[in-house]
């Protein structure tokens, strides 16, 4: 009932504003964009004690499609296609987003239909140009399940520096978070998604600094399976600086849970970088880059021990992002990481290329 309410509260604010769409679209011309991004990996790994892999992948191609009717009212929505092709259970299609989007002035928006929550510095903008490193940081696949899309409102706006945005979607499957992959796999991703407990996400950012991103953002469901409820609460910051050519992120995340053998999820990580073409003259951005993560996604469980070691890692990385374009990159990097139980190490190297348009 309470995602019922909130869907009438969006009815009644269409209703709203429905004389002015109406003026508006008498002066507008309707258009139709088409954009998106991609990128082809090279990942080379040994796993301590096992044999080296190399695989080659189009990990994404995505299309974004859009359309305004007015300068108020659009459809804004993404589709993305995974590792190729789908066949046997390989690959995957998705649509990733899908919304109505009504911009009534700066300080207030709302989207409706399939949304993103607004949790980190990655899971609303993860075109391959916009982070370092070949694979998007490992923080966005064990604390914040990077992609995580679902079906839902959103609230949004800007007002005098201050960013913010408020969502209420789709909740999490309790059924399946895991020590290993925290609440990632509780993700239904908008497939005849149960709505009896909704997930509220708020985000506040702060973009009065010229560079300068600064923020936070709080979701919080009471998650509900076929067997289990567990309500978890997720909180982060984040923290991004590009200007005078240096570049800087940190990101810090802590997951809650009441109830299964998980009580917190955890980790953070940074990134340094700088742009070298500055010195040479260069149009073609070179940025070498450092990145520290410390990551566990059962940081600490109700039966302890080396239940809290196993999926408990720390890994370091240098690399190189080169821009001939802005939305253009080719990468490369090279790292470790290691596993606290059993003292495990995993060397890596990656190459790949990406865009964006």
């Amino acid at each position: 009932m309470k995602f019922f309410t909130a869907v009438s509260v969006i009815i009644l604010l269409i209703i709203f504003t429905a004389n002015n769409y109406s003026q508006e679209f008498d002066f507008f011309e309707p258009k139709t964009t088409v954009s998106g991004y991609g990128e082809l990996h090279y990942n080379n790994e040994k796993v301590e004690g096992k044999k080296r892999t190399q695989v080659l992948d189009f990990h994404r191609f995505v299309l974004f499609f859009g359309h305004a009717w007015s300068e108020k009212w659009s459809l804004k929505s993404e589709v993305e296609l995974e590792h190729n092709f789908v066949k046997n259970g390989q690959g995957e299609i998705e649509l990733e987003q899908a919304y109505v989007n009504y911009h009534h002035a700066d300080w207030l928006g709302f989207q409706a239909g399939v949304i993103l929550p607004s949790a980190g510095l990655i899971n609303e903008y993860h075109e391959p140009p916009l982070f370092f490193g070949v694979e998007r940081p490992d923080y966005h696949n064990k604390i914040i399940p990077t992609t995580w899309f679902g079906n839902g409102i959103a609230f949004y706006g800007n007002y005098n520096g201050f960013d913010y945005k408020f969502v209420i979607m789709e909740g999490l499957n309790a059924d399946k978070f895991s020590a290993s992959s925290g609440i990632r796999g509780g993700r239904q991703k908008g497939f005849m998604a149960n709505v009896e407990n909704p997930l509220y996400n708020f985000r506040l950012d702060y973009l009065g600094f010229p560079g300068l991103k600064v923020g936070a953002s709080y979701s919080y469901n009471n998650a509900i399976g076929d067997s289990t409820t567990n309500e978890i609460g997720l909180a982060e910051f984040h923290l991004k600086y590009e200007a005078n050519n240096f570049y800087g992120v940190f990101e810090l995340g802590n997951i809650s849970y009441k109830s299964g053998e998980i009580k917190s999820s955890r980790g953070y990580y940074f990134d340094l970088g700088y742009n070298l073409s500055s010195h040479i003259a260069w149009e073609t951005k070179v940025i070498p880059f450092f990145r520290y993560s410390d990551i566990n996604t059962a940081a600490s469980t109700r039966s302890g021990g080396d239940s809290e070691k196993a999926y408990h890692i720390k890994q370091w990385m240098v690399g190189l992002s080169v821009k001939p374009l802005p939305a253009v990159v080719f990468k490369a990097d090279f790292g470790e990481i290691k596993r606290e139980l059993g003292d495990v190490k995993t060397s890596l190297f990656n190459l790949g290329v990406g865009y964006m348009f």
